[in-house]
């Protein structure tokens, strides 16, 4: 089964927890504290493994969170860092942020790998905390969370030339004569379901990478047929082939197919046009074809079209196979490749975007009237504080007072005795 858009959920691994500790020694009184702190997070890396050709691993395993960090120990001893956490995709795979769509990483490369999600500091044991005025403190942090996100995979597969055309018209058969590649090939409609790859080399020994994709149909950039799925698989290549069943067998006119799937490119993606193309008239051993090939090469000089390259072809007997690969593999090595997005020169200029700072804190009112505190930092500091000790308590709350939290609290009416919420945990609001 061929796979190429998946959504999953990465979490990076949480901190280990620091420790309370003190030296207890023979012959060391007041030894003092002695807590290390916890070792770092794993994070959730993916990398480019050349062996992988589609997502479908991920249709079964969906959720991958990395291992912790080791807590600290007593001693002053630190936990040790969890090892990173690698996931192995195809190249050609475009991971993007699920909430926000924003792209995180273009993975291409084998071996190339992206941290998708971090994993958290650990948290810092009781020998940091000390202080001239405290120098024995039981204060130690938790870890810090990891990082956590839903993600979408999608696959857009590496190939220098993509065949297009509506379906029936020979691209599967192409391929499987100009290369060793064995899509399916039948004498019926959308017979390529998935999208097939080739290595064709020429007879000077110069090779590219040929991709079959299921054929279009009007309105595949709506969500039409079964091309629709596969329209990004032809983002990523140099030269289009556009194959043209000029047979007229289907009882379609050539010329109207052309511009259709030419049409459906630009919808789909306008910079698609900016890729050279080179039109393959096919199944020219079928009596009929001549001719139509004449009328098709007539209207394109009608509608000012005459720049267009048109190469003649039968893939079941091989005639004119050698002159169009010859003209794909000069255009293959001349042609630069294109970005999946419109980017300007990054080093050209440097844009300074204001972008309003997140509130450290949000307080709203439950059904029941209770006040509920949320938001990015306060939570963060909260999963960090061990609460089976009064001095983090204590600290956590002189936290809460410098961001601000009794304040806006008092403003938005809390009284001697109201219930805060916070995350999954109530406590009272006291003046």
């Amino acid at each position: 089964m061929f796979v190429d858009y998946v959504k999953v959920y990465v979490k990076g691994g949480d901190g280990g927890n620091g420790m309370v500790a003190y030296r207890r020694e023979k012959y060391v009184p007041k030894g003092g504290p002695a807590g290390g702190d916890g070792g770092n997070g794993a994070d959730v890396v993916f990398e480019v493994d050349e062996g992988l050709r589609t997502l479908m691993d991920f249709r079964y395993q969906r959720h991958f969170k990395a291992s912790r960090g080791e807590h600290g120990m007593s001693k002053g001893m630190h936990g040790k860092n969890a090892q990173p956490m690698i996931v192995k995709v195809p190249p050609g795979t475009v991971v993007r942020d699920a909430a926000t769509n924003e792209k995180i990483a273009d993975l291409t490369i084998n071996g190339q790998r992206a941290v998708i999600a971090k994993g958290g500091r650990g948290g810092r044991g009781n020998t940091r905390f000390a202080t001239p005025t405290n120098p024995a403190p039981e204060i130690a942090e938790n870890g810090e969370p990891g990082q956590e996100r839903d993600v979408i995979l999608e696959l857009k597969v590496l190939a220098d030339v993509g065949l297009v055309g509506f379906p029936s018209v020979g691209k599967s058969t192409l391929l499987s004569v100009v290369s060793s590649a064995k899509p399916k090939i039948a004498e019926y409609h959308f017979t390529t379901i998935v999208p097939n790859l080739g290595v064709v080399e020429t007879e000077d020994g110069r090779s590219f990478v040929m991709a079959d994709l299921p054929g279009l149909i009007e309105g595949a950039h709506q969500g039409v047929g079964l091309g629709h799925q596969f329209l990004r698989h032809i983002e990523r290549t140099r030269v289009i082939v556009h194959v043209v069943d000029m047979s007229g067998l289907e009882g379609r006119d050539p010329y109207e197919d052309y511009l259709t799937i030419n049409d459906e490119l630009k919808q789909y993606n306008l910079r698609l046009t900016e890729r050279p193309q080179l039109v393959v008239a096919n199944k020219m051993d079928i009596p009929g074809a001549e001719e139509n090939l004449e009328k098709f090469k007539q209207q394109l000089k009608e509608a000012s079209r005459e720049d267009v390259s048109v190469f003649a072809i039968s893939a079941i007997t091989r005639q004119g196979l050698r002159d169009l690969l010859f003209k794909i593999a000069d255009l293959v090595e001349t042609t630069p490749e294109f970005p999946l997005d419109d980017q300007e020169e990054e080093q050209s200029h440097i844009l300074y975007r204001h972008e309003r700072e997140e509130a450290p804190f949000e307080i709203t009112r439950d059904d029941d009237g209770a006040f509920v505190i949320s938001g990015g930092e306060i939570e963060k500091k909260f999963k960090m504080t061990d609460f089976s000790r009064d001095e983090s308590i204590r600290r956590f709350a002189r936290q809460m007072r410098g961001l601000g939290v009794d304040e806006a609290l008092r403003e938005r009416g809390a009284k001697n005795g109201d219930i805060v919420r916070l995350l999954e945990f109530e406590f009272e609001f006291i003046e």
